[in-house]
């Protein structure tokens, strides 16, 4: 099939990414919850800035009823708002296939309850910072990993064609014919970064790698990997990357001194922000992995219970 019109649902960084990315290539709509956001976005465009310099055109509405049809439709939310979104399209859009693009485990088992599309598994590396509503700044262009979620029935060719879409677009991209051990591979590292650095307040530096000190944070960051490569192992699953290598390789991305990169995990400007975090369906659920194969995490377990406090907290 062709994608010619595009869907983004949420316009986070991420969500803004593709969505300003992709409207150069295709008719590209956004679904947001703020009427003046709506606005805005139908009057002034999206503005990419940074890795990319462009702005696109774009139909923006907080009700799916006053968009045009999509072949293809991205929730880019965070998790915890999947259930949500994929409600709000519920019997709506039967033509199109649905693409999935959080961090974790268990969104698309949410998005199939709620209707019977073809659906893409998708995780990414690539982040930016919102400027406005109609602006976000593109920092890392890494690749974005993307396959079939099988239970669905989605074919290997159809996410090609959607991979060759966001290539099109400017967007680093990898199709893989099974997503999960790359998404095990972004799980585990997640699941060590984000954390440690709600708990910590620092951004994501050269710190996370160093174990040169018995006081390193290197340590703790690589005994946390280690536990969630043994969960990973117990599943049957081959890791696609060794998450500490993409810890290390981060931490020096686009500079050679280490403490001059300084990305703030999402898990730290929730945390900045007084949000609540994703910890349930990060660490959350390598956690509950290793419960369910009864293997040991007692790093990740006082980890989770850490941020989860953090997030009660709002409640009280």
């Amino acid at each position: 099939m062709s994608f010619d019109s595009v869907c983004v649902v949420g316009a986070g960084s991420i969500g803004s990414l593709c969505a300003g990315h992709l409207g150069q290539v295709a008719q590209t709509s956004i679904l947001v919850r703020r009427p003046q956001h709506a606005a805005d976005l139908n009057a002034h465009g999206l503005r990419v800035s940074g890795k990319s310099d462009l702005t696109s055109e774009v139909v923006a509405a907080t009700d799916p009823a006053a968009l045009p049809a999509p072949d293809l439709i991205i929730i880019a939310t965070k998790a915890m708002q999947v259930e949500e979104a994929a409600k709000s399209i519920s019997g709506r859009f039967p033509q199109a296939v649905v693409m999935t693009i959080q961090n974790g485990l268990g969104t698309e088992e949410v998005v199939a309850g709620y209707g019977s599309w073809p659906i893409v598994s998708s995780v990414t590396f690539m982040s930016g910072t919102k400027e406005s509503d109609t602006h976000v700044h593109y920092e890392l262009d890494t690749a974005t990993w993307m396959g079939p979620f099988h239970p669905s029935g989605t074919t290997f060719e159809t996410v090609q064609e959607i991979g060759e879409l966001f290539a099109a677009s400017g967007l680093n991209v990898e199709v893989l014919p099974d997503l999960r051990p790359a998404q095990w591979s972004k799980l585990i590292f997640n699941a060590s970064v984000n954390p440690v650095s709600a708990v910590t307040d620092l951004a994501h530096v050269g710190l996370f790698a160093r174990r040169e000190r018995d006081s390193d944070l290197g340590h703790l960051m690589f005994d946390l990997i280690e536990e969630g490569k043994r969960v990973a192992a117990a599943a049957g699953v081959e890791l696609f990357e060794d998450p500490w290598e993409m810890n290390s390789r981060a931490v020096r991305q686009g500079s050679t001194h280490d403490d001059e990169y300084a990305h703030v995990p999402s898990m730290l400007a929730d945390v900045r922000a007084g949000r609540r975090t994703e910890i349930d369906f990060i660490l959350g659920s390598l956690v509950r992995e290793a419960h369910r194969l009864d293997v040991p995490v007692p790093l990740s377990e006082a980890m989770y219970r850490l941020v989860k406090a953090r997030d009660r907290s709002y409640d009280e």
